[in-house]
């Protein structure tokens, strides 16, 4: 039968339609079966992808070895946590990662001024892999951008364990007009390291999901951090010239050249 051909070539001998459809996404799509069941090479390659989620969910934040010594000094990053205590806490209580400890609270009011155009967050979220792979080209990106735009941008700083809707405390401690928190995405058997940008125009307290906007999927295979930053930087200047964000605003659409239309 024809699959059954299909599965004993290599990627190389594929008709060129076949070639063309898999270079266009990760998915596991036409990889051909034995019988009922994936291929003995297949099925390894699902359950190595399907560890490293595990281990990217379970792995707990350490900001040195995560994003090392010279970034972390350079961007003058320093970590605070939610009222979730452990991981295990974080996972079965989602409602404690959506708040500061209240000695992080008190760290956050301290070391960062209030009433910025741009507040950066950066939480572990359910991949630190991400956090490690996306932010160090993402962050510079971001901010270099802002103050070329002449924002007064907030010291950003990182949270261990964290939810998204920490973004209605960092907006009632610190005022910013946009907080966007970059924050690692649940992991798939694409990849366990990539990373989402939410983002809100003044968050506060009684904000939900609906007054919020996003952009995922930032990695190496899909949104990539330049992309991701003008992206970002668009968003947040659209939210600050119509004072809203979430239902209320649409994202600038892609320009042909890659970049983004204002």
């Amino acid at each position: 039968m024809a699959d059954e051909r299909t599965t004993s070539l290599s990627a190389a001998d594929l008709p060129e339609i076949l070639r063309k459809i898999r270079a266009r996404t990760p998915a596991r799509i036409l990889v051909g079966r034995s019988g009922a069941a994936y291929r003995t090479a297949t099925q390894m390659d699902l359950r190595s992808a399907h560890a490293a989620a595990r281990d990217a969910v379970r792995a707990e934040l350490d900001l040195q070895s995560a994003l090392g010594p010279a970034f972390v000094s350079q961007w003058k990053l320093f970590e605070v946590e939610t009222q979730a205590t452990s991981k295990d806490e974080f996972l079965m209580r989602p409602d404690l990662g959506r708040h500061f400890s209240d000695a992080s609270s008190m760290e956050i009011t301290k070391r960062c001024p209030r009433g910025s155009d741009l507040q950066i967050a950066i939480g572990d979220g359910l991949s630190v892999r991400a956090v490690a792979s996306q932010i160090p080209a993402l962050l510079p990106l971001l901010i270099e951008g802002a103050s070329a735009r002449g924002w007064k941008v907030g010291q950003s700083f990182v949270i261990r364990h964290c939810r998204v809707g920490i973004l209605n405390q960092v907006g009632e401690l610190l005022s910013p007009q946009v907080a966007v928190l970059l924050i690692g995405e649940r992991p798939g058997l694409a990849t366990a390291e990539s990373l989402s940008a939410y983002m809100a125009y003044r968050p506060r307290a009684s904000h939900t999901d609906a007054h919020r906007n996003l952009i995922s999927n930032i990695h190496a295979r899909g949104v990539h951090p330049q992309l991701a930053a003008t992206r970002i930087l668009n968003l947040a200047a659209r939210m600050m010239e119509v004072h809203a964000s979430g239902c209320d605003v649409r994202e600038p659409g892609p320009s042909l050249e890659g970049g983004v239309s204002t």
